[in-house]
């Protein structure tokens, strides 16, 4: 599969580290993560809703979830975390594709879903990729999830691809 892209590009987005507060009054911070998150990350993982999981991920193991967190928490990928009251809460990444593009995946716990912390994850998400030089950045969404391709379309996704229960969604970085 070749991801398509939008001609236009959307730029300024915010890069972090960054704090807010979310539409449930939480005070957040989103922040660039590496190997040292891995650990929290691990947790918020173990507590991750089954219903929440989309396209077999994340797994639900924990020597999968484990060695899923290996493969993603590298160098070549950029990361950032949700962090309330020391707890990670939300997680997004940019995965290189091997093809010149990046594809983006995000997860949120239940409790914290809905109150613009995804949002907030894949803005600043996207603002690093600029400032690291990333142009194209896709993804797929299962088509009736509806607050997700809402967030995406909200940030400048565009649907690339609609043939199947998955769209393909791309965006151009300025």
């Amino acid at each position: 599969m070749t991801p398509e892209f939008p001609d236009e590009t959307v730029d300024d987005f915010p890069t972090p580290p960054r704090e807010f507060t979310d539409a449930e009054d939480r005070d957040i911070t989103v922040e660039r993560a590496g190997d040292e998150a891995k650990d929290a990350l691990f947790e918020m993982y173990l507590e991750f809703n089954p219903e929440d999981r989309a396209q077999g991920i994340p797994p639900t193991r924990d020597d999968a979830i484990q060695d899923w967190l290996d493969n993603v928490v590298m160098e070549d990928c950029l990361n950032v975390v949700a962090w309330h009251e020391g707890e990670a809460v939300g997680h997004a990444m940019l995965v290189p594709d091997n093809i010149g593009s990046y594809e983006l995946a995000i997860f949120v716990l239940r409790a914290y879903q809905g109150a613009q912390i995804g949002t907030e994850l894949v803005r600043s998400l996207l603002g690093w990729g600029q400032e690291e030089g990333i142009d194209k950045v896709w993804l797929t969404v299962e088509r009736w999830n509806d607050p997700a391709v809402r967030l995406y379309e909200k940030v400048g996704f565009e649907t690339t691809e609609s043939q199947s229960f998955e769209l393909e969604m791309g965006i151009r970085l300025g």
